[in-house]
């Protein structure tokens, strides 16, 4: 199938704008791919350091073999249900590597906090940010310096983008990505959305809400609805940097160690010049555009508009949210799954998961088919899905839906447009997922009601004066601003929290939507929510001149974001200043003290919100 026509023009346009930047990048690519392997060239004593812990029959295999040492990157903690599974990884993988006559270390560890946790809380503050100082720990792992290879263990939210960011700083390096899968399903996400509700209306206790958090969150594995955590999967699986079909098989499945076990030999089959697969060179321009259509083809998390800049920007490529907003126009929605959707990710594997996906859309020629992979047979390869035959591993063709109520063919999607749009107008530059807001809640008009935490919002629903404002301003609604959630700020936390009462709200008949310069991810549900709003206001973005009682026009289909102020007066409006009581706080406790030169140091979010590039 020919190259969509938008798809080709996008690509060509990210390569001449990155031609100077990815040039550079690959000019150190390739001098570090061109010395002298260093275990091979460093003194006696380095060596000695490096391999003193090993048994010995792994120190003959590296230093009298010259046998393959893989590096093992590794998220394990017991906190995350999702990392738990990692516990036992790295003995699974240097058993494989001793059948093939490899070595593997664990490399080192890097950070991995749940967003679950910390939801609303102050150390939610350091999870955006978490994503650098996983990049910069991948990197002290790496820089030992003493590998043919590596393997990158991780799945949540900021793990991914991060390990991924540091993994591009050793382009050279032939690497896999190793998941752990999805939990089995618990309690549904819509009925443990009915129930946060019922909790944010007192019509439930804290009895009740733990009783349903509980049961949808029970066992080892990821969380099963669509949100950063799968969607990062999904977007390596388009990528070509897993073993192909990987994401969502669970734990405990007979698939799961087989998986794992063909992770390394994959690796394996790249070192040593058996095939040229490094890092570095399958992520270029088409590779990251893949990773955009498979988000934006199943409706995933909007914090990889931030994400995947940031990705793409370690690669020296770089993409902007007008790529994401043409690249929406034309890729069409085939996978319903929660928040855009009923089923979980175990339906949506069921149903032909990410092999189904990529299947359709290499066949409506909107994937570039034709890009480096871990695997010889280059994207083909993850077009399948694995199964497990006499004990061994096999992949079959997706083929069918297996479910049309949760994928389906590009032919016949829910809807011809990937359901991401970007945001423009007097306020600056936002985004918008509308794939799960009904359509009459695409356009709206309402006054502002400006707030300058995610705390103060919260009291004025459990007040009552929220629900007053929507009944006596004329408007039967509201558009809550919420400022002061930049990447400068205080780290950009997902503010999930304000779901529940925004949609009681709406739920009720009135007109409500969120605009903010946090991050929602997916968890907006069914309200309109403007996020990632640039610049900040703390940067001096026009968030700062809204006022309470401003008209805010939010139009969806035409991307208008924009504050009913004459120019010259909004213009005029001196800039609001973030309360020092409230930058206080936000920059002390629970080791926020520590990530000032991130807050100090970030780009926009529509620049990724890097912390390692100057300025």
């Amino acid at each position: 199938m020919a190259i969509h026509p938008v798809l080709s023009q996008v690509t060509q346009r990210i390569q001449q704008r990155s031609q100077a930047s990815r040039a550079d990048y690959m000019a150190q690519v390739n001098a570090m791919a061109a010395r002298a392997p260093q275990v091979r060239s460093m003194g006696c004593a380095n060596v000695a350091h490096a391999f003193a812990a090993l048994p010995g029959a792994d120190k003959i295999r590296i230093v009298e073999e010259k046998g393959p040492n893989i590096g093992i990157v590794t998220a394990y903690n017991d906190v995350l249900s999702a990392h738990a599974p990692f516990a036992h990884y790295p003995d699974i993988l240097k058993d494989e590597a001793r059948r093939h006559g490899a070595t593997a270390q664990v490399a080192g560890g890097v950070p991995a906090m749940c967003d679950g946790v910390t939801q609303g809380m102050p150390g939610m503050e350091l999870s955006l940010f978490s994503r650098d100082a996983i990049a910069m720990s991948t990197a002290v792992a790496l820089t030992h310096d003493t590998f043919d290879a590596a393997l990158m263990l991780g799945v949540c939210d900021k793990i991914v983008p991060g390990l991924l960011i540091g993994a591009l700083h050793f382009g050279h390096l032939p690497m896999v990505f190793v998941p752990a899968g999805p939990m089995t399903s618990g309690l549904s996400n819509s009925e443990k959305a009915r129930v946060r509700e019922q909790a944010a209306q007192g019509l439930v206790g804290r009895k009740e809400l733990q009783a349903a958090e509980n049961a949808a969150y029970h066992d080892q594995g990821t969380c099963t609805f669509y949100g950063t955590a799968n969607s990062n999967q999904m977007l390596l699986e388009a990528m070509g940097l897993h073993v192909p079909g990987t994401a969502f098989i669970n734990p405990a499945e007979a698939e799961r160690e087989l998986l794992t076990r063909e992770a390394m030999c994959t690796v394996l089959s790249i070192t040593h010049g058996k095939r040229f697969a490094p890092i570095g060179h399958i992520v270029d321009e088409r590779c990251i555009v893949n990773a955009m259509v498979a988000l934006l083809a199943t409706g995933g998390s909007t914090n990889h508009l931030i994400h995947w800049v940031a990705v793409a920007r370690a690669a020296g490529i770089l993409i902007d949210w007008d790529d994401f907003e043409q690249l929406s126009a034309v890729v069409p929605l085939l996978a319903r799954v929660y928040p855009n959707g009923a089923a979980d990710v175990n339906q949506f594997q069921a149903a032909g998961g990410p092999g189904y996906v990529i299947a359709q859309l290499l066949q409506a020629g909107l994937m570039h088919g034709d890009v480096l992979t871990v695997r010889p047979e280059g994207l083909a390869a993850f077009a399948r899905i694995p199964h497990v035959e006499n004990g061994a591993l096999r992949w079959k063709d997706a083929g069918a839906s297996g479910d049309d109520s949760v994928l389906r063919p590009a032919s016949r999607p829910f809807s011809p447009t990937g359901g991401l749009k970007l945001l423009k107008g007097n306020l600056g530059r936002s985004v918008i997922k509308i794939s799960a807001v009904p359509e009459d809640r695409h356009t709206l008009r309402a006054p502002a009601w400006v707030f300058d935490s995610q705390d103060e919002l919260q009291a004025a629903f459990k007040s009552g004066a929220l629900e007053h404002a929507c009944q006596s301003n004329g408007f039967n609604g509201v558009v809550c601003v919420v400022r002061w959630q930049g990447p400068q700020a205080n780290g950009m936390p997902e503010l999930h929290k304000l779901t529940p009462p925004l949609a009681v709200l709406q739920g009720k008949g009135y007109t409500v939507a969120l605009v903010t310069d946090g991050r929602m991810s997916g968890a907006s549900g069914k309200v309109p929510a403007a996020i990632h709003l640039s610049p900040e206001a703390l940067a001096g973005g026009p968030l700062a001149r809204v006022q309470s009682g401003d008209i805010i026009t939010m139009d969806a289909p035409s991307g208008l974001l924009q504050a009913e102020v004459a120019e010259a007066d909004w213009n005029a409006r001196p800039l609001a200043t973030m309360p020092a009581e409230l930058q206080q706080a936000n920059h002390r406790g629970l080791g926020r003290e520590l990530f000032a030169g991130f807050r100090r140091n970030a780009l926009s979010a529509e620049e990724g919100a890097c912390t390692w590039l100057l300025k």
